[in-house]
């Protein structure tokens, strides 16, 4: 008899992160065997249990796809809006039922991934494993030395200090009055490279995400996809 935690079925069913299975089971939405179950140390037989969530019945036996995404700005980063809003699920069009990696907001453009795995999706969001993020920024004004080093060495936004980063400056424009630079984290919090510029009084203009780990969006167009080899995954794990 082959036993697995429920929400792990589920993240690898590809039906979201394990974090959001977890809510799922809590919120009694996940049945086994036409009850709902709420305790998540439960266990199923995956070959014998019947796993149903949204009156269908969950089944693991999809090929896993890793798919790399150049987001474009004006779609969110959800399987479902409530807003009714465009969703990156709009550009990506699988059979597999794929969730994104991590986020990006709706003003930000650039790599994003996408998959049906959900142990890989738990893994590459999971703090500890510190996969690297670079974006290339576009600020209000010429930034100064001083600020590129605050950035580097952390700043403080909401409750918490950022880890140190790295920031290089790419280009400033005195004519424009901009400043364009690379930052590259290895955090994931809500809005944070916007965040970190706020902290030194520099205003976001435009933020595209350019590669998740050395894994790049250069040669993507804005709005196009293509699957990751195995290389790149296992690549992306190994970070």
């Amino acid at each position: 008899m082959e036993q697995v935690r429920l929400q792990k079925f589920l993240a690898n069913a590809g039906i979201a992160s394990r974090r959001k299975c977890e809510e799922l089971i809590l919120d009694g939405k996940v049945f086994v065997n036409g009850k709902a179950v709420t305790e998540l140390g439960t266990k199923i037989d995956q070959n014998v249990d019947k796993v149903t969530y949204c009156g269908k019945e969950v089944k693991n036996n999809e090929k896993k796809v890793y798919i790399l995404l150049n987001k474009p700005i004006g779609y969110v980063t959800t399987v479902k809006d409530q807003f009714d809003r465009d969703t990156v699920l709009n550009l990506v069009k699988v059979k597999e039922r794929i969730v994104p990696v991590g986020r990006l907001d709706m003003y930000t453009s650039g790599a994003l991934i996408l998959t049906n795995d959900g142990e890989f999706v738990y893994k590459v969001t999971h703090p500890k494993h510190e996969i690297t993020k670079t974006y290339t920024v576009t600020v209000k004004g010429i930034i100064t030395n001083e600020e590129v080093e605050k950035l580097r060495n952390g700043v403080q936004i909401d409750d918490y200090i950022t880890k140190p980063a790295k920031v290089k400056i790419l280009k400033k424009d005195t004519e424009k009055d901009i400043s364009r630079l690379e930052i590259t984290i290895h955090e994931g919090k809500n809005r944070q490279v916007r965040k970190m510029c706020e902290a030194v009084n520099r205003k976001v203009i435009a933020l595209h995400r350019s590669k998740i780990g050395d894994i790049g969006v250069k040669d993507l167009e804005l709005g196009k996809w293509r699957f990751l080899s195995q290389k790149e995954v296992e690549k992306i794990l190994k970070n």
